[in-house]
């Protein structure tokens, strides 16, 4: 018996065939566009995403039959924050808005000031930020009111997938955590929240627990994905859970560091952890398991906008040498002592979310002087995201004393220099988790979980492989110095950043 593991992510969808070992039988992926017709919007087609969920499980599928196999049931990975309207028969009526969405900035910023939006966040565990979609509902109402007023339901990514493979709008715990909107301790949506965006219950999803099974998929789709009629598919969770569950952090007192195209810092504990700043969020994994930690929107997306500002040689050759750019940028990187020679890169080309929590941050590089080249921007920008990392968990540090491992996972794992530079900055010994499908992994476990093959997802961690470790080296005393200085800098040039932000919306 084989099972599949759905990842929807923001740059792409896959999908995973597994066996019962949770060794990888097949793959498929689809990469689809970000829209950002000005700085301040990101959006994608949702019509683009769910073509991409057809696609990807069709070809696994495919493969799964190519080796005589029957799949059990697939179950949900997805990005979190996502907001599409969708009138009464389920067309969208706007684009889907991501996470990195900062429209609805002013909204966040307002309600953290009044201490409304702190104390909404302590009943639903989202931080005060345009990624939350009651800021966005909030800024529809007043800037798109005949888009809001048309409004049959506001539904993310997944519950779009999900009512046009079955007709019904429903929404898992972890993803509605996500929201602003659903209350963690009772597992209800949240009365005041919906007051303040002004709307009422039926215009969401029916919350069900990530391990509800959905059956009953259209003929239509389950004949075009050619799947048997008792094909099972489970709800499932957010992107952030799954991957922390799919990269050994199943455990109490581990932590996971992801850096993809965003990036985070998670924990996992058996209640909500809240912190009183507001600095991060606590999204739901199953009914005795939260995970908390900070995300931050400048991953990966920061060293891909370098490549593609500052490195058309390199992406050249690596196209003739049937390689990736990166492996040469690399390269570039290693020459470069640690510290960058003194220039430092505050990494916030889309705003940030933990711990700051503010869409109107800019980046910026620091400290430029004549002896800077090309090399120094580049090893600045890794350092600059694991400076990003840094904060954030010396925040969780403060919540959570109780960490004693540290995994980490991502396109960046792929890059020894980089590691050493992660494990240098937070000054802790790494394990690099081997688990490089860590979302649709997660979501296969969590679907064994739902379908009673195991009790505990304890159980199930003969599926996680460690990888290599890495301990800190001399140059984090280099490190301490800078990020210092790093933090200082962010601090003391909000108000600039303000006035920037602010000058750029007005385009």
């Amino acid at each position: 018996m084989f099972y599949i593991g759905v990842d929807i992510g923001t740059t792409s969808t896959k999908a995973i065939l597994y066996d019962e070992f949770g060794k990888i039988k097949g793959k498929s992926a689809v990469l689809y566009p970000i829209y950002s017709p000005r700085p301040s919007m990101r959006e994608q087609d949702p019509t683009e995403i769910f073509n991409a969920v057809l696609n990807t499980l069709k070809e696994v599928n495919l493969i799964a039959k190519s080796l005589n196999e029957k799949v059990e049931f697939i179950s949900f990975s997805s990005m979190m924050h996502s907001l599409i309207c969708v009138d009464k028969n389920g067309s969208p009526l706007t684009n889907c808005i991501i996470w990195a969405d900062a429209r609805s900035s002013d909204y966040a910023e307002k309600f953290k000031e009044n201490g409304i939006g702190i104390e909404i966040y302590k009943r639903t565990g989202t931080p005060c930020h345009s990624m939350s979609p009651l800021y966005k509902i909030m800024w529809l109402r007043d800037n798109g009111n005949e888009i809001f007023n048309s409004t049959f339901k506001f539904i993310s990514i997944k519950e779009y997938v999900l009512y046009k493979l079955f007709g019904d709008y429903v929404v898992d715990y972890s993803i509605a955590s996500a929201t602003g909107l659903f209350n963690i301790f009772d597992l209800k949506w949240d009365k005041e929240a919906l007051n303040l965006c002004g709307i009422d219950e039926s215009k969401l999803s029916m919350p069900q627990p990530t391990t509800y099974i959905v059956e009953g998929m259209s003929n239509e789709y389950r004949e075009v994905l050619e799947f048997s009629e008792d094909i099972k598919v489970i709800l499932g969770a957010s992107d952030g859970c799954l991957a922390n569950l799919g990269s050994n952090g199943i455990d109490f007192g581990t932590a996971v560091v992801s850096i993809g195209t965003s990036g985070a810092v998670r924990t996992v504990s058996d209640k909500p952890i809240i912190d009183d700043k507001g600095r991060t969020f606590s999204y739901i994994l199953t009914d005795n398991m939260f995970v908390s930690g900070g995300a931050i929107n400048n991953g990966g997306i920061a060293y891909r906008w370098f490549r593609d500002t500052f490195c058309s040689k390199e992406t050249e050759m690596a196209n003739e040498l049937g390689i990736e750019a990166y492996d040469l940028i690399n390269k570039l990187i290693e020459n470069v002592k640690p510290g960058s020679e003194g220039l430092i890169f505050l990494p916030f080309l889309t705003g940030e979310r933990a711990p700051y929590w503010n869409s109107n941050l800019r980046a910026s590089y620091l400290g430029i002087s004549d002896m800077h080249r090309r090399e120094h921007f580049a090893r600045a920008t890794i350092e600059g995201i694991c400076f990003a990392i840094n904060d954030v968990f010396e925040v969780i540090e403060e919540t959570n004393k109780d960490i004693k491992s540290v995994y980490v996972n991502g396109g960046f794992t792929k890059s020894k220099c980089w590691v050493q530079t992660l494990t240098d900055v937070m000054d802790k010994q790494i394990i690099i988790s081997n688990n490089y499908e860590s979302p649709t992994l997660g979501a296969l476990m969590l679907g064994l979980l739902a379908i009673g093959k195991v009790n505990r997802l304890k159980e199930l961690d003969f599926m996680l492989e460690d990888g290599e470790k890495y301990l800190p080296t001399s140059n984090k005393e280099k490190y301490t110095e800078l990020f210092k200085i790093y933090q200082n800098a962010v601090t003391s040039m909000q108000n600039v950043f303000e006035n920037l932000a602010h000058f750029q919306n007005k385009l």
